[in-house]
């Protein structure tokens, strides 16, 4: 039973929403933001605030940590505000999200191997984690992106003019730069003499001179992980080599293969088995990601727009604007 992707589907889900399941009972209850005829209270801001580092300290530490969340949390308050107004406006469009629900449910059970509900429930209630305030959070979640998605994201159309243009004013995004195919020869230097390294490296020298394949040569004499695929490295771009790697081969010609380099306690033999020049990708290469691009754009701009909006339509009131002065986080 894959536990840990239990955990990692839950609290992807509390980050998003955490706050209204009652994870954090230790603060003193108060009233923070009225919002039509509901209340963000202080312990549900203090949720959010607390998963919110703990989100960021997987990414970041130090001082890094910090910068990411004094900035962040900032607009914490502002981000409940509207995922409550986002909820609200759901339920009272009369949005169903029982058939995404049970498609979730269903791929979290797979992801698991757990048969059945009553299974997950019980993997959950293994770990600590309460099942029906969990389930609770994904019903709300869908329930936010069923409403972006009827009073947003339907609405919005990409035409082929547009991508064209994109195309043409931003080809410096589209360009790939040169690919490299390799197989490697590898001797390592520990528990060898200098003579020993030597004579090795001559006599794979001498067979690769006389004709024999270089897969075979290196299948029988290199001493790395590549020994086991005949010396086959893989393809690299530009740039995700070590450089005195791809300085080496960068001016090869194909089926070249490199003098001996002293790399990490060892030495490389290098042959280019191929290679890509850096190259502009084709439109039709790349229209989709572009489509997704511009549609991406748009729904940010109209959803920008469609919560100004709904702010404007609906009360809302700030009792207090910097709830985190008042935790000291």
């Amino acid at each position: 039973m894959k536990m840990n992707k239990i955990k990692c589907a839950i609290a992807g889900i509390i980050l998003l929403s955490a706050g209204r399941m009652g994870l954090c009972q230790d603060v003193l209850e108060s009233i923070i933001a009225v919002v039509n005829d509901e209340i963000i209270t202080l312990s549900e801001y203090r949720n959010r605030h607390d998963a919110l580092y703990q989100m960021l300290s997987s990414r970041f530490e130090g001082e890094e940590l910090q910068r990411e969340f004094q900035n962040m949390k900032k607009d914490l308050l502002d981000s409940m505000v509207t995922d409550l107004l986002l909820l609200q406006e759901a339920r009272k469009n009369e949005l169903d999200v029982s058939e995404q629900m049970k498609m979730t449910i269903e791929n979290i059970q797979k992801e698991n191997n757990l048969d059945t509900e009553d299974q997950l429930r019980r993997a959950m209630l293994q770990q600590g984690m309460n099942y029906d305030a969990w389930r609770g959070q994904i019903e709300e979640n869908l329930l936010k992106q069923a409403i972006v998605y009827t009073q947003v994201s339907r609405n919005i159309v990409i035409n082929d003019t547009e991508v064209v243009g994109y195309y043409k004013t931003h080809q410096d995004e589209f360009i790939e730069p040169p690919e490299y195919t390799l197989k490697a020869v590898y001797i390592a230097e520990s528990g060898k003499s200098e003579e020993e390294i030597r004579n090795k490296k001559v006599e794979v020298e001498e067979k690769i001179a006389a004709g024999e394949d270089f897969a075979a040569v290196s299948g029988q004499f290199s001493e790395g992980p590549e020994k086991d695929s005949e010396g086959d490295l893989g393809t690299f771009k530009a740039g995700e080599m070590e450089k005195i790697l791809e300085e080496s081969v960068k001016n090869l010609d194909i089926g070249g293969v490199t003098p001996w380099i002293a790399f990490r306690e060892g030495w490389f033999l290098l042959k280019l088995v191929d290679r890509r020049d850096r190259r502009l990708r084709e439109f039709d290469e790349v229209r989709e990601e572009i489509e997704q691009i511009l549609f991406e754009d748009q729904k940010q701009k109209k959803l920008d727009e469609y919560m100004v909006d709904l702010k404007q339509r609906s009360f809302i009131k700030i009792v207090n604007p910097k709830p985190y002065e008042i935790l000291g986080g």
